[in-house]
């Protein structure tokens, strides 16, 4: 029962922004001579049972009365031995958190380490021990000191002469620049302690972010992002977000130099500063040979920030590491302004293994042959586009799900993200005959990944009929969704890959139109598509002899029917339905007739089918020197000539 609701305050603690972020914080147990701790590299929000590491106190204890090298490097390593020695399970007993020695200290049986933005407005201001010592007066504050070991001694000193001097057992420590420590013997009052700890510090702050919407400068912000990713890396995301706090160019200068270890891990210790006239090739040169990395956050003057990282999961950690640091800035002002980490304990932080190996374990694998690829599928939240964008983001793609139908896309990105992770993909409401509607779908796709490496024109619309029936007004809509619109789509899609292809002319990009059989051969009583598919080939050749000085393949796949999606099979307006009432197969006596009529035309005896679609699709973007191709994806029913 014990475990269980440490695993329930873990759980509710690390699912709360206000406290936690980026899986950060940890939390123990106490009982019968072991300690239950998180395990490094797990997240409070989502760990069970198993997350926890056991412990042998005793040989925890004894840590603490041993003699270590003096040498930083030595030292900690001969901590960390010990204390994977102090493991119940030295086999398969994980690696236990590096504030374990900490929540050893502790007589309670329940421990909770954090560092909420409240609270660390307190502990990382030029008057934090003053106010600590003012407002929680049986507090104990440690000053900042090198993590490790030396922390966890530094701890133990003060917390042994606090209990002489009180008689009193230590229930809160504030570090300096590290958060907060509190326990109990009961979860319970756990949470009525920082309930009473984080309603303190509220009644003392009237200073506090004002993170509401601001208006920014799209364009430019849209003409950087796509540079700035070639720049850290192929293949990486380059994150745009920005509030009225971010736009100050003061709150820079307070949060230029990291609060804590965890502003290091995941944002590094020094951020780029650039304005609309940077030279971004010179910038990242400069900044690269002063610090031996690419900048992970880069503030663009007056407008916001981006976060830059090798894959969106770490991205976005430091996006939020980022807004932690604004928020940390501006509630320091209360209590004497912000004090960021001294040089010395930077540069520890930078070298220590502890924390590379925590920076390690976010990482990503590699995997999928559409990894790291940014690709927009439009008409995606079903049909055709549901089962490319499915197949794609199984590869490893970023995928955009661009569709009218928005509670739909919606739907499918939300899926996807459930299946390979949060921001793995994302939803747009776009209608691609509409110039707005299509410059926001690449806006948004811009602004969250950082680029575009592929479009993917697969929205359609099929409407039958003969000369007699067909209206002018179904005839324009049909070539508005499959003709013009493509048009469209590629005149801004090619925005960003162009500015790609301005910092890395080695790096190809493409435009893919799902066209279609009727592309290359008549259709009877179906001219309307066949000529605007038709018409999307002259599209596919035209564009690719222009775009091929930017390394901009342009090419089109022709799927044979696709007789199991809503196009053909949809009861009510489906091909199967229209070709039956326009009598286009002489002689069928019903809509299964249809169907039979139109497997028997393929040799392979089968309807095309989206993974088909999706293979040649990728073969397409894989490649590199085939642009203004139709590729036929049709079972043998059509070849090319």
């Amino acid at each position: 029962m014990d475990l269980k609701n440490l695993v329930n305050m873990s759980n509710k603690y690390g699912s709360n922004p206000n406290y936690v972020l980026a899986g950060g914080g940890n939390t123990s147990f106490k009982e019968n001579g072991i300690l239950y701790v998180k395990g490094s590299g797990t997240a409070l929000a989502t760990i069970n049972e198993n997350g926890f590491v056991l412990m042998d106190r005793e040989k925890l204890n004894r840590m603490m009365v041993k003699t270590y090298s003096l040498n930083d490097d030595e030292r900690e390593a001969e901590a960390l031995c010990d204390m994977m020695d102090a493991r119940v399970d030295k086999i398969n007993g994980g690696r236990p958190s590096v504030e374990a020695l900490l929540h050893n200290l502790f007589p309670q049986k329940y421990v909770l380490h954090l560092h909420p933005p409240l609270i660390n407005g307190i502990t990382c201001a030029k008057k934090g021990e003053e106010t600590v010592k003012k407002l929680f007066p049986k507090a104990v504050w440690i000053k900042i000191t090198k993590p490790g070991y030396i922390l966890a001694k530094t701890c133990f000193d003060i917390m042994n002469k606090a209990k002489k001097t009180s008689g009193e057992d230590v229930n809160t420590v504030f570090l300096q620049n590290h958060g907060i420590f509190v326990a109990a013997d009961t979860t319970e009052e756990i949470d009525s302690l920082m309930e009473s700890i984080m309603k303190k510090i509220e009644e003392n702050v009237s200073i506090k972010p004002d993170f509401s919407n601001a208006e920014f400068n799209k364009d430019l912000v849209e003409s950087i992002a796509p540079k700035i990713r070639m720049l850290y890396g192929e293949n990486s995301i380059c994150t745009f977000f920005t509030n009225k706090e971010l736009q100050k160019n003061d709150l820079f200068n307070k949060i230029s130099k990291p609060f804590s270890p965890d502003h290091i891990v995941y944002c590094k210790a020094t951020y780029l500063k650039i304005n609309k006239d940077t030279d971004l090739k010179e910038a990242f040169k400069s900044y690269k040979e002063k610090f031996g990395f690419n900048p992970k956050i880069i503030y663009l003057e007056n407008q916001g920030y981006f976060a830059v990282a090798d894959n969106k999961k770490n991205s976005d950690i430091s996006k939020m590491l980022l807004i932690d640091s604004a928020k940390i800035a501006i509630f320091a002002q209360n209590f004497g302004g912000e004090l960021p980490m001294e040089q010395e304990y930077v540069d520890f932080i930078v070298n220590w293994e502890v924390e590379s190996y925590r920076a390690k374990a976010t990482n990503v694998v590699k995997k999928g042959r559409m990894h790291g690829k940014i690709i927009i599928v439009t008409g995606s939240a079903q049909g055709f586009g549901k089962g490319i964008a499915e197949f794609l983001a199984k590869e490893g793609a970023y995928t955009v799900i661009a569709d009218m139908n928005e509670q739909g896309a919606v739907n499918m990105a939300n899926e996807l993200n459930g299946l390979y992770g949060a921001g793995s993909s994302i939803a747009v409401k776009a209608n691609v005959t509409d110039e707005d509607s299509v410059k926001n779908l690449i806006s948004e796709t811009v602004l969250t990944y950082g680029g575009l490496d592929a479009f993917v024109n697969n929205a359609g619309i099929a409407r039958a009929g003969s000369l007699e029936e067909m209206t002018k007004e179904t005839f324009e809509l049909v070539t508005s969704v499959n003709y013009t619109a493509y048009f469209l789509c590629s005149k801004y899609a090619i925005k960003p890959m162009k500015a790609q292809y301005e910092i890395n002319p080695n790096y190809t990009m493409d435009i893919i139109e799902v066209n279609s059989k009727s592309g290359l051969k008549g259709s009877n009583k179906n001219f309307a598509y066949a000529g605007s598919k038709f018409g999307g080939l002259g599209l596919t050749q035209s564009f690719a002899l222009e775009l091929a000085p930017f390394n901009i393949k342009v090419n089109a796949v022709c799927p044979g029917n696709f007789l199991d999606g809503p196009l053909w099979s949809d009861p009510e307006k489906g091909l199967f339905v229209q070709y039956f009432k326009a009598g286009k197969v002489p002689g069928a006596k019903s809509v299964d007739d249809v169907r039979k009529h139109y497997e028997s035309l393929v040799p392979l005896n089968r309807g095309c089918f989206p993974a088909d679609v999706a293979k040649a699709i990728m073969y397409i973007i894989d490649q590199t020197y085939e642009t203004g191709q139709a590729l036929p994806v049709t079972g043998g029913q059509e070849m090319l000539k």
